[in-house]
């Protein structure tokens, strides 16, 4: 996930803004979880005037995720994913100003879309506005949620958009090996720091005798 996304070129909304060091990265720090949060702000207190209490709702340090879109560093966008037994809710999904007329929405949600897909979930659930149901089915051959009615919250309405997902073969799943669950989120083809604790010997060897 530390990996820049690149989207296909046709799959790429027109755009002015020079995105040749773009990358999304999983929130594993305190730091990289206040730009998501400060990039939040400006947009949607900022700029749609939600309250405070409607924008950080409670669910930011429960089950979720957030991602982070940098460009040469910078924090320009983010996203926030909560996870459920049977699928994932991409939501909070904001983008500054400046940084719109290129791929910057695409980029966040189909890195949440592989982050989802390598968790071995087939189901990516968001809440889009009605006005742009045409970008979650060209982009990401969404569909409206069948026999749901629509709903409005935040002054905005809205429908259920359901993304169908295919895990890839190494999935992390309960039978992966114990050394790959346990490494940083999103980045478990890479050894971590448990990894390199293996180099020491075990000091409770009684524990396993049993």
């Amino acid at each position: 996930m530390n990996a820049t996304v690149r989207m296909p070129l046709d799959a790429r909304a027109p755009g002015e803004v020079d995105e040749a060091d773009l990358e999304v990265i999983v929130c594993r720090t305190l730091p990289e979880i206040l730009q998501a949060i400060a990039v939040r702000t400006l947009v949607y207190m900022g700029e749609q005037d939600c309250p405070y209490e409607e924008e950080f709702d409670g669910n930011d340090f429960a089950g979720t995720t957030h991602l982070l879109l940098r460009r040469n560093g910078e924090p320009i966008g983010t996203l926030r994913i909560r996870w459920f037994a049977d699928f994932a809710k991409a939501e909070r999904v904001a983008v500054r100003r400046d940084y719109r007329r290129g791929r910057a929405t695409l980029m966040l949600i189909l890195a949440a879309k592989r982050l989802a897909e390598k968790k071995n979930y087939r189901k990516l659930l968001g809440y889009g506005q009605v006005r742009l149901i045409p970008f979650w089915e060209q982009y990401f051959n969404a569909h409206v949620r069948e026999q749901r009615d629509g709903f409005v919250f935040s002054d905005h309405d809205y429908v259920e958009m359901i993304v169908e997902a295919t895990p890839p073969p190494d999935a992390i799943t309960l039978d992966t090996d114990p050394m790959i669950v346990l490494r940083p989120e999103g980045a478990w083809d890479q050894p971590g720091v448990l990894d390199q604790s293996r180099a020491r010997p075990a000091t409770n060897l009684g524990a396993m005798s049993r």
